[in-house]
């Protein structure tokens, strides 16, 4: 998600921007709401950022406020009605749109509660029941109503909030979901300089906007033309940051918890080859997601890095493609190998992770029919063995090739000569995870959840339909 406060500038067009920046984090929808101080609108719809918003959509979007979101779906289909961001009315504040990045464990219980109030609810989205949480909370101000509500949920949960006169980010007690605050440069809005929050900082970069700071966890920053407020709220708890989003989830370009992505995927690199060295010719990546690690693997070890294989930039990413078959034609459009470089040569191919497979298998497939000699896969993350609850689409260990199997019977699977992973240490010393104040999730890997999670380590993403 991303918003933005700005007096006299085109809120809608930097808003889009920054969505362009942070497509990668959801593919399916995109929406953007703005308030001109009076009213709110949105336009909202299926697709990518450049098939939902054109010129004549964007000229209606007027205002010195906006919040836009793109959706990645954890709970609720992929349907119009599940967009982003919702709007919804509160008894004392008028309209409030709302942004959500995360996903909530408990989202059928307090849905159920709201029932019985009879809120009516529209979508099968974990967000809307967030929204119909804050509209049956009493208070004369947002942070006063988030501070009451948020206690109740449990998860993940940044969010992006909009009312006439202001915009508000939260984050929810254990940090498990990225977000930021940036300010716009020279442009200063009454009172104040006009300001940025994001999913990622990559996306302050694209509209030149300068990282200020993350919003802490358990932390309500409020930002309107007298500046900017924090409150806190849900108590003290140790940070438990989503260590997939240093694996695989965020850009390589953005900065997370004060690190540089690439640095620690490089550094994951770096740990697997003294970890787990492979005997090659070269060192390819599974572009683009596991370059930073196969060039810090490719120091370590002393083997030539090349590009065995190109990727298309105009395939989305088929891991968070919501349908298997969807994942399956999109690997195939989305790789070829290049015969000149692999033919007859022991190749090294390193990948960020490995979930369902699928990927890994018609890579090496692909890679032997290029001509590769051997192929040795090296994974520079621990094996993801566990569902995520907590906004990753991991919803079932029946999915996880790593679930039930060793490395030599990953290997197996997906055709490999041989395969490694980077073990928990070696990840924990890549993340800096001793340093104070830090503090990571690493239950996908582990098995150890942060929060109450369905004793049968399964989730229903369709939960709510209906």
């Amino acid at each position: 998600m991303f918003g933005v406060l700005a007096e006299g500038e085109d809120v809608a067009g930097l808003t889009t921007c920054g969505l362009y920046a942070l497509q990668h984090r959801g593919q399916e929808s995109a929406g953007i709401c703005v308030s001109d101080g009076v009213r709110l609108r949105a336009h909202r719809d299926m697709g990518l950022v450049a098939q939902v918003f054109d010129e004549a959509a964007l000229a209606r979007l007027t205002g010195h406020l906006a919040l836009g979101h793109t959706r990645y779906s954890t709970t609720g289909a992929a349907h119009p009605s599940n967009t982003q961001p919702f709007a919804f009315e509160h008894g004392q504040l008028g309209p409030v749109a709302i942004a959500h990045n995360g996903n909530l464990t408990n989202a059928r219980e307090l849905r159920l509660d709201l029932l019985e109030q009879e809120y009516p609810f529209q979508t099968s989205s974990d967000t809307e029941v967030l929204a119909a949480l804050l509209a049956r909370t009493p208070g004369d101000t947002l942070a006063t109503v988030l501070q009451r509500a948020l206690p109740r949920a449990i998860g993940a949960y940044s969010l992006g909030l909009l009312t006439r006169d202001s915009l508000v980010a939260a984050r929810d007690p254990l940090g498990f979901r990225p977000l930021c605050i940036g300010r716009l440069g020279d442009r200063t809005a009454p009172g104040g300089q006009g300001y940025v929050i994001a999913s990622e900082t990559c996306a302050l970069d694209v509209i030149g906007a300068h990282f200020v700071r993350s919003v802490a966890p358990g932390e309500i920053v409020v930002i309107d033309r007298s500046g900017i407020r924090s409150h806190r709220f849900g108590g003290r708890h140790r940070p438990a940051m989503c260590s997939f989003e240093f694996i695989y989830f965020a850009r390589p370009d953005s900065v997370l918890e004060e690190r540089s992505l690439y640095e620690v995927r490089r550094a994951m690199g770096r740990n697997l080859a003294h970890e787990a060295p492979a005997p090659g010719d070269i060192v390819i990546p599974l572009p683009d997601s596991g370059t930073p690690a196969a060039i810090g693997y490719a120091e370590a070890i002393g083997i030539p890095f090349a590009e065995g294989m190109i990727k298309s930039r105009y395939i989305t990413r088929t891991f968070i493609q919501p349908q298997a078959d969807l994942r399956e034609a999109g690997i195939r459009l989305k790789f070829n190998p290049m015969r000149h470089v692999l033919d007859g040569r022991r190749v090294v191919l390193v990948d960020d992770s490995i979930v369902r497979g699928s990927t890994s298998r018609r890579i090496v497939d692909a890679l032997r029919r290029a001509g590769a000699r051997e192929v040795h896969v090296r994974v520079a993350s621990p094996p993801i063995r566990f569902p995520c609850f907590m906004g990753i689409d991991i919803a079932s260990r029946s999915e996880l090739i790593a679930a039930t199997r060793s490395p030599e019977e990953v290997g197996q699977v997906i055709g490999a000569d041989s395969l490694a992973y980077l073990s928990l240490a070696g990840l924990r010393d890549a993340l800096d995870a001793s340093r104070e104040g830090a503090g990571f999730c690493f239950a996908c890997l582990d098995g150890a959840y942060p929060v109450q999670v369905p004793q049968q380590l399964e989730m229903d993403k369709l939960a709510l339909e209906g």
